[in-house]
C-alpha cells in the first residue's frame, strides 16, 4: 500500500470514528431525555443504560423507541415483548399479509394455528399448533393466576403468533420471547438444583446396605461396661 492510500484509509477509519462516536452521543442525549421522561416503564425510568438498549432494538426494527420501551418487559432477568406489539411487528414488516388464526376443536383438543400469505409469492405459511392439551401439559394452563383459565382463545392465539414468528420469521422476534411466555416458564426456587446435587453426592457416598447386620466382632454397650468394671 502507498503513502498515499495510507492516509486515506486513516482518514476514512478516522471519519468512520468520529460518525460512529457523533451516533452514539445523539444517542446517549435522546436516551437520556426519555430516562427523565414520565411516560417512560418503571425499568428504562431513570436508567440511560437500559434506554440505549431499548433504541437499538428499536432501531433494527424500524419501530419508535418510546413504543418499544412501552412493550418491553424484564422478566426473570430476561427482556420480552407483549404478544400484541410482536404481532404489531408480524403485520407491519412487509413480508406477509396481516396474521391469520385456525381455531378447531374443543375441550383439550382446542388448536390453533396462526397463518400469513407471502406477500410477493402468495405462498401460505402456518406456525406450529398450539392446543389447550399443550398448555395443560407444560405447565401454563395450571398455574395460579393463569390467563389460559380465563381466556383460554386469546391466549391461543397469543402463543401461536409467537410461535409463527420464531419459525418463520425470527428476525421480527430478534430471538425474544414474549411476557406471556416467560412468565410461563417453569423456574426452580433458588437453591433447590444445589441442594438436590448435594443430597445426591451424600447418597452416593452412603454405601452402608440399610439392613447391615451387626458385626461378631465388635463389643456390645454392656459389653464394654462390664470389661471397664473388671479393669478396675
Amino acid at each position: 500500500m502507498s503513502v498515499s492510500e495510507t492516509i486515506q484509509s486513516d482518514v476514512a477509519s478516522e471519519l468512520l470514528l468520529n460518525s460512529n462516536e457523533r451516533a452514539f452521543a445523539l444517542a446517549q442525549r435522546e436516551a437520556t431525555a426519555l430516562a427523565n421522561s414520565d411516560l417512560v416503564p418503571k425499568d428504562f425510568k431513570g436508567n440511560v443504560a437500559n434506554c440505549l438498549i431499548a433504541f437499538g432494538l428499536a432501531k433494527r426494527i424500524g419501530a419508535d423507541p418510546l413504543m418499544v420501551m412501552q412493550n418491553l418487559y424484564v422478566i426473570h432477568g430476561r427482556p420480552a415483548f407483549s404478544a400484541t406489539f410482536l404481532i404489531a411487528c408480524l403485520n407491519q414488516c412487509g413480508r406477509f399479509t396481516p396474521l391469520r388464526y385456525r381455531i378447531t376443536g374443543e375441550g383439550d383438543d382446542r388448536t390453533c394455528i396462526a397463518v400469513a400469505n407471502d406477500r410477493e409469492t402468495g405462498e401460505e405459511y402456518e406456525g406450529p399448533p398450539v392446543s389447550i392439551g399443550m398448555a395443560k401439559a407444560e405447565g401454563w394452563a395450571t398455574k395460579s393466576g393463569s390467563k389460559w383459565k380465563t381466556m383460554p382463545d386469546l391466549m391461543l392465539r397469543y402463543r401461536a403468533a409467537a410461535f409463527f414468528a420464531r419459525t418463520t420469521a425470527p428476525e421480527v422476534a430478534m430471538g425474544l420471547y414474549t411476557d406471556d411466555e416467560l412468565s410461563d416458564i417453569q423456574h426452580e426456587p433458588e437453591g433447590r438444583s444445589a441442594r438436590s446435587a448435594s443430597d445426591a453426592l451424600d447418597a452416593a457416598r452412603d454405601i452402608t446396605p440399610p439392613d447391615e447386620e451387626a458385626d461378631p466382632l465388635k463389643m456390645t454397650p454392656e459389653e464394654e461396661s462390664e470389661l471397664k468394671a473388671g479393669g478396675e
